[in-house]
């Protein structure tokens, strides 16, 4: 609270919420969202964009999305709507809106999650302590891990064998990119390895708009989105992805 005024400040306003996730990275929302939350989980996070913008990052069954929020003058602007006032922006979520994505996905934001979550305190004993490689020094300390990067939706694939197009689910975590027979499946029809993809580009030798092709040691996929910002969304993630584990990440 400001020592000055008594109108809350807008830091102060955000502070208040139990759902605002401060300077939490984008990586670390989906780890968070996808191990401990549930479809429909929400929370608000500061962006890279500066200051006044914020992300909404939502999970929506196998991977989490990521929407902006923007602080204006005159209140929030999230998605169509803008917000005159901060109540007015948290009321909005109490009523569990339903938003609807490039991919053809509704996530109903069902419940916010809370930065702060009751943990035991309780921790190991340690028995055995010592080195397993000596001669090591700090330079050799290189933190690593995979992004998760997560993405999903519908796509049309061009059969192998039988060369006719059929919709199907597409999932991408970490560097695996799962195809279902439709959402509502668990079993993946096939899992494409991204270690192994060489490159994914736009693709124009099929008589189809919005395509794009993954290209693989023993098979090229040829995929086909609902629109060239869609291709264009898969494109990209994919080439980040690639890009990583390029680099050994």
């Amino acid at each position: 609270m400001s020592y000055y005024s008594d109108t809350p400040s807008v830091d102060d306003e955000l502070e208040s919420l139990e759902w605002y996730h401060f300077d939490l990275s984008r990586h670390a929302a989906e780890a968070l969202l996808l191990s401990n939350g549930k479809d429909g989980s929400y929370l608000l996070r500061n962006s890279h964009d500066g200051p006044g913008s914020f992300a909404l990052s939502v999970r929506a069954k196998d991977s989490v999305k990521h929407f902006h929020v923007t602080r204006k003058s005159n209140g929030y602007a999230f998605g169509f709507n803008e917000f005159a006032s901060f109540q007015d922006f948290v009321s909005h979520f109490a009523n569990q809106p339903l938003l609807g994505s490039e991919t053809g996905t509704l996530i109903v934001l069902k419940c916010p999650y809370p930065w702060r979550v009751e943990e035991p305190s309780i921790y190991e004993s340690v028995r055995v302590h010592t080195a397993m490689q000596t001669g090591r020094t700090e330079s050799d300390l290189v933190a690593n891990a995979p992004s998760l990067g997560t993405k999903e939706g519908y796509l049309v694939k061009l059969g192998a064998v039988v060369k006719n197009w059929k919709q199907r689910w597409f999932t991408l975590n970490r560097n695996e990119l799962k195809y279902f027979k439709d959402k509502m499946f668990d079993e993946p029809i096939r899992t494409l390895d991204l270690t192994a993809c060489s490159a994914v580009q736009f693709d124009y030798s099929k008589d189809r708009v919005n395509c794009f092709c993954l290209v693989f040691p023993e098979r090229t996929f040829y995929l086909c989105a609902k629109s060239g910002v869609e291709a264009d969304e898969w494109i990209k993630i994919i080439r980040w992805k690639l890009s990583q584990i390029r680099k050994g990440k």
